[in-house]
């Protein structure tokens, strides 16, 4: 991942530095991004959509997908229970296969981050939990800050953190900026473990595709290390053209800045075949050294149980129904 220095404002390259200097200086740098060509951009992603994977590719494909799932609860009924259960299968996807590789993370809310660092320490999965009031956004930076260094104090070592959404599409630009800012400050530990920052754009909401890139630059200028389709709580979340978008941009500011950012489609990303398309729009926009789960993560716990379905298939020849994976 990313490193504070590497994201810290003023630091970065190509010319970069001073643009969030003002609010003026950084409207006109995002707008004077280039426009979306929204026909092209979702006749690229229909086309990356096409290409198959099969037999040794596949369950390559298929393991290296397992370990990029952000394993989720966010429920107003989460329990410590459900909490330990999640993380037993984080370790163990299929307890029936030992080569079955682990996720790369389980995110919770604050108040369950103490319960799956106990559950997961030493095996390596992060652990990862929303913030700044998750998934509105609506609370006073105080607040928000609050709920970051919570979290982190916790043991989380991944913020996954909103945007004001509102804020943004009024063109406060420089205010979403200033909080990604603050929001990283948050997650420093004095050991310099610091927790890596995921920032949400919620695009079902951001209305256009410029608006999506935009929100790229603005959070990547700002210090996150990955940048985040959706919270997976409204009615639209990834999409290939959203998440393509997304990749290009990452692909530009690396040009630019040679800093590299993460990427982490979430909400509606349910089988296999549609894993296998994302995997190969990264391998196609950014390149094979994006394809682990530094640099991309599926939020989609739905999918894990899909994912490992096609395993078994592809190890016995059939396939052992819904019934023979736990239920999240």
């Amino acid at each position: 991942m990313s490193t504070v220095a590497a994201n810290a404002p003023g630091a970065v390259g190509g010319g970069l530095a001073d643009v969030a200097a003002s609010e003026a200086s950084l409207r006109r740098f995002l707008h004077g991004l280039p426009g979306v060509d929204a026909v092209g951009l979702e006749a690229r992603a229909a086309s990356l959509g096409t290409r198959s994977i099969k037999t040794s590719a596949k369950a390559y494909a298929i393991d290296l997908a397992i370990s990029m799932i952000d394993l989720t609860t966010l429920e107003g009924a989460d329990t410590a229970g459900k909490v330990r259960s999640l993380c037993t299968k984080a370790k163990h996807p299929d307890p029936t296969a030992p080569g079955c590789p682990p996720v790369a993370a389980v995110c919770v809310y604050p108040d369950m981050v103490a319960t799956a660092r106990a559950a997961l320490e030493g095996t390596g999965i992060h652990v990862a939990s929303v913030a700044t009031a998750f998934p509105s956004g609506r609370a006073a930076l105080p607040v928000k800050l609050a709920d970051t260094a919570q979290a982190v104090a916790a043991g989380a070592d991944e913020i996954d953190m909103v945007i004001d959404r509102g804020a943004f599409l009024s063109g406060r630009y420089l205010q979403v900026f200033e909080e990604i800012v603050a929001v990283k400050e948050a997650c420093r530990r004095p050991d310099g473990q610091d927790a890596h920052l995921k920032v949400i754009f919620e695009t079902g909401e951001l209305q256009t595709y410029d608006n999506v890139r935009r929100a790229s630059w603005l959070a990547m200028l700002a210090g996150a290390d990955f940048i985040k389709t959706s919270t997976g709580k409204v009615a639209v979340n990834a999409t290939p053209p959203v998440t393509l978008l997304m990749l290009e941009a990452v692909r530009d500011f690396h040009a630019a800045t040679g800093t590299r950012i993460g990427v982490k489609p979430a909400g509606g990303i349910r089988t296999t075949k549609d894993a296998m398309k994302y995997l190969v729009m990264v391998n196609e926009t950014l390149g094979d050294g994006w394809l682990s789960p530094d640099w991309f993560r599926f939020g989609a716990s739905s999918l894990l149980n899909d994912l490992l379905m096609q395993r078994q298939k592809l190890t016995t020849g059939r396939y052992s129904g819904p019934d023979y994976v736990t239920v999240d």
